[in-house]
């Protein structure tokens, strides 16, 4: 069963956000809003349900700016900082509801959190009731579905670097961040997809992300209706990228919200 929902941006820059600290480029000194950029995230608003997609360094930021009064569940891409270093602020949710806060997350995630994040998982320890609670659901294999509070979710694998990292299919939207290498399959796990959101650094050739030229032919062979480009360097502007793109294929920005469906499921999850 299809579902109503809504992706909302909460950032779309690259690891070191736009502007850039110390930058005197064009773009870092750009007045236009669009210039702007925090580190990757998104909120999925479905029904009452609130679902993070990553929580970076700039997550406190984000939350008081776009009113986040609830998060009830988190989803990880992979542990590099730019997508897990938020992770602390979460405990406000905790505090509130005194519930662990569910997590879809790689096997490989969740290895690197729990030594960066040890304290959150050890247990009695007076101070325990102040920290953010996870409740680890793993993802155990490169490709599948997988049942998520009430969502049915089409999961990918892909790398960046020597790092695995997951890509997220809900309903017909897809979100694939971060991405260099990738195996064949994933064009048939992301057949059908209307909406793509998809990562493209800068125009230049990266090791460890796609350029934007990269991200075009991508997003071409998935086929999607619409496709939204995000981690996003200092490298681009905002209104001459979308010059330069098809018309198709647009640049997200902070702030942009996108209706789409989401397709539920009764099972529980991990299933």
């Amino acid at each position: 069963m299809m579902s109503q929902a809504q992706f909302l941006f909460l950032g779309t820059g690259g690891s070191m956000g736009v502007p850039v600290i110390g930058c005197n480029c064009e773009v870092c000194h750009s007045h236009s809003p669009y210039n702007k950029r925090l580190r990757p995230s998104a909120l999925i608003s479905w029904k009452e349900q609130s679902i993070l997609i990553d929580c970076g360094p700039d997550f406190r930021q984000q939350a008081l700016h776009y009113n986040i009064k609830k998060v009830n569940s988190l989803m990880l891409t992979h542990a590099h900082n730019d997508h897990t270093a938020g992770i602390d602020d979460l405990r406000i949710f905790y505090l509130r509801s005194h519930q662990s806060l569910p997590c879809l997350l790689s096997e490989e995630t969740a290895a690197d959190l729990r030594i960066r994040y040890y304290y959150i998982f050890k247990s009695s320890q007076d101070y325990d009731k102040q920290l953010a609670k996870l409740q680890l659901v793993l993802i155990t294999n490169p490709r599948g579905i997988i049942n998520f509070q009430g969502l049915k979710i089409r999961y990918v694998t892909f790398e960046q670097g020597k790092m695995k990292v997951n890509g997220f299919r809900l309903g017909n939207l897809a979100y694939v961040s971060d991405i260099r290498l990738y195996p064949e399959t994933i064009f048939e796990d992301l057949a059908g997809v209307k909406i793509l959101i998809l990562s493209a650094l800068r125009f230049t050739p990266s090791p460890l992300h796609f350029s934007v030229d990269e991200a075009i032919e991508f997003a071409n062979r998935v086929g999607a209706e619409q496709t939204w480009l995000t981690h996003i360097s200092h490298d681009l502007d905002h209104e001459k990228t979308n010059a330069y793109l098809p018309p198709h294929i647009r640049m997200a920005y902070d702030g942009l919200k996108i209706d789409f469906q989401l397709e539920t499921s009764n099972m529980p999850d991990g299933v």
